[in-house]
C-alpha cells in the first residue's frame, strides 16, 4: 500500500501532483491512500511518496472533474482524496464516465459536492456578527462552525456583501479577516474568542420576532432549512421556542381580527368606477371612459392578481380589430396590449403582410392577465370559458365604439370571445364567418403558439401559413 502525505486538509494541489506520480507509476487505487495531518496510516500503509511524473507523460481530464474534485476536498469524510484517485484512474479507460450518474463512485462524489455546496449556502444564511471596539476602530466579529472547509470558499461572499465593514470570522478549520481592502485567512480559532453578545442583538431579536407569522409556520421545514447545530450560534434563536408554542393562540387571534379598513382616499377615488363597471345598464360612450371604467371591473376574480386591466390601442375607429387572448407579463406591466415576445411575432408578421398595426384596432378577449406564481416569474395561465364570457361584456361595448368591418382572432380564446362559441382554431383558421350584425370574423393561430413550436422546420411553415392568414384579411377588408 503506498500512502502519500498531504499537507493540510484541503491540499488539492499536492494530491494533484501526488495522483500524476501514482498514475505514471501505475499504482491502482486499491494500492493508494491519501492521509492528511488529522489521518493516521494504516498498519500495512507504506509512508514513501510517488515518484514525480516522468517530463513526457501526458495526463488529461475533463474540466467537470476538476470543479467536483475542488468541492469533494472540502468534505469532512476522510476517504475523500481516495475517491477522488479512483475516479481520475478509471477516467483514463473512459472519458466520459462523470455523465454516468447512477456510477457509485460518480453519486458518491456528486452528493459530496453537494454537501458542501449546502454547507456554503447555511454559512451565508446563519454567520450572525457582533461588533467589538478595537483601539478606536468598529470591528464585526463571527463565530461559525461550518459542516464542511467551506471558509475560503465562502468568505469572498462576505468580502462582495460587507465591503465597507472590518469583520472576521472565526471557525474551527481557520479564520477569515477583511478589513476593507484585503481577505486574508487565518489560524483555527476556538469559541471563546468570538465575543457573546452586543448591543445590535436586542434589535435584531425584536424585529425577527415582529416578523414572524405564525399563519405561515412549517416546523418541519424550519428546521430542515435551520437545522438545530447552528441555534447556538443565532441570537434569534432563543426566542423560536417560545414563538412556536404562541402560534396557533396568536394565528386564533389574527383569524378573529377585523379586516384592515381600506384607504378611504384610494375607496372614494374608485368607487365611482367600481360602480359605473358593475352595471350592465351604464355603457361607456367613448374609449377613454370605457378604459376608466374597466380598471373598475369585478365581473370575474382575476383582478385581484393582475395588476390593472389592458384595454386596446389603436385609431378611434378603425375597419380592422385584431383580438389576441390575455394580456402577459409585460403587457401587464407596461397597460398595453401585444409589447412583449408575441406582440414582436404579430408585428413583423403584419409588416410581411403589408398591415399597418397602426391602423388596426388591437385588444384581447379578457383584459386581465391570468398567471401562476412560480419562484420570482408569473406564468400564463389559459383564462378558463366563464372568464371569457365575464370580459365579452366589455369586448362587445370596445367592438360598438370601434366599429370595425373585419374581426381577427387570433386563437381560440380570442374567437370564443367574438362568436361566442368555441371553433378548432387549425381546422377553421382562414375561413371567415359573419356575425349577426354582418362584421366579418377571420380565425387564425395567436402568436405565441410560433414561438413555442419547437422544430425550426415546423416554425417556419407555420409562420408562412400565419402571414397567409393575414394576407387574406387584408384582401377580405377591401371587400367588406
Amino acid at each position: 500500500m503506498r500512502t502519500v502525505r498531504l499537507e493540510s486538509e484541503t491540499d488539492l494541489d499536492g494530491w494533484r501532483e501526488a495522483a500524476r506520480g501514482l498514475l505514471a507509476e501505475g499504482v491502482q487505487p486499491a494500492h493508494a491512500a491519501f492521509r492528511t495531518g488529522m489521518t493516521t496510516a494504516g498498519l500495512f500503509e507504506e509512508a514513501a511518496p510517488p515518484s514525480p511524473a516522468p517530463a513526457g507523460f501526458a495526463l488529461t481530464v475533463p474540466r467537470a472533474f476538476m470543479d467536483l474534485a475542488a468541492a469533494v476536498v472540502l468534505h469532512r469524510s476522510v476517504d475523500r482524496f481516495d475517491l477522488l484517485y479512483r475516479l481520475l484512474w478509471r477516467l483514463q479507460q473512459d472519458r466520459h464516465l462523470l455523465n454516468i450518474v447512477s456510477d457509485r463512485d460518480v453519486a458518491d462524489a456528486l452528493e459530496r459536492a453537494k454537501n458542501v455546496s449546502r454547507a456554503s449556502h447555511k454559512m451565508k444564511a446563519f454567520v450572525r456578527f457582533r461588533r467589538i471596539e478595537d483601539a478606536g476602530d468598529e470591528r464585526w466579529i463571527a463565530w461559525f462552525e461550518p459542516s464542511h472547509r467551506v471558509l475560503e470558499r465562502t468568505a469572498p461572499f462576505f468580502q462582495r456583501r460587507f465591503t465597507t465593514m472590518h469583520w472576521t470570522i472565526l471557525t474551527p478549520d481557520g479564520t477569515a479577516d477583511w478589513n476593507g481592502e484585503h481577505l486574508t485567512f487565518g489560524p483555527p480559532a476556538t469559541k471563546d474568542q468570538a465575543p457573546e453578545g452586543d448591543d445590535v442583538e436586542e434589535f435584531w431579536k425584536t424585529y425577527y420576532a415582529s416578523t414572524f407569522n405564525p399563519a405561515r409556520l412549517k416546523t418541519k421545514m424550519m428546521q430542515s432549512e435551520m437545522p438545530r447545530r447552528y441555534w447556538a450560534n443565532l441570537p434569534e434563536a432563543s426566542l423560536i421556542p417560545e414563538l412556536v408554542a404562541r402560534a396557533a393562540v396568536r394565528e386564533e387571534a389574527m383569524v378573529r381580527a377585523p379586516a384592515t379598513p381600506a384607504n378611504a382616499r384610494l375607496s372614494r377615488a374608485t368607487a365611482p368606477v367600481v360602480e359605473r363597471a358593475a352595471s350592465d345598464e351604464v355603457v361607456p360612450t367613448s374609449l377613454p371612459a370605457l378604459e376608466a371604467a374597466v380598471q373598475g371591473c369585478r365581473r370575474c376574480p382575476l383582478w385581484r392578481d393582475a395588476t390593472q386591466a389592458v384595454c386596446g390601442r389603436g385609431p378611434t375607429q378603425s375597419p380592422l380589430m385584431i383580438v389576441g387572448e390575455q394580456p402577459g407579463d409585460q403587457e401587464d406591466l407596461a397597460g398595453e396590449p401585444f409589447v412583449g415576445p408575441a406582440g414582436q411575432v404579430l408585428d413583423a408578421a403584419l409588416a410581411e403582410a403589408d398591415l399597418d398595426r397602426n391602423a388596426a384596432w388591437i385588444t384581447n378577449a379578457v383584459k386581465h392577465f391570468k398567471h401562476e406564481p412560480r419562484g420570482k416569474r408569473r406564468l400564463h395561465r389559459t383564462p378558463d370559458a366563464g372568464e371569457v364570457q365575464a370580459c365579452r361584456w366589455w369586448l362587445e361595448a370596445e367592438r360598438a365604439l370601434v366599429k370595425p368591418r373585419l374581426i381577427v382572432t387570433l386563437g381560440a380564446t380570442a374567437a370564443l370571445g367574438v362568436l361566442g362559441r368555441k371553433i378548432a382554431v387549425t381546422k377553421e383558421r382562414g375561413r371567415p364567418v359573419r356575425l349577426d350584425d354582418g362584421t366579418a370574423v377571420l380565425p387564425t393561430v395567436h402568436p405565441s403558439y410560433l414561438l413555442r413550436l419547437p422544430d425550426a422546420a415546423t416554425r417556419e411553415a407555420e409562420r408562412a401559413r400565419f402571414i397567409a392568414d393575414l394576407k387574406a384579411a387584408k384582401a377580405l377588408l377591401a371587400t367588406v
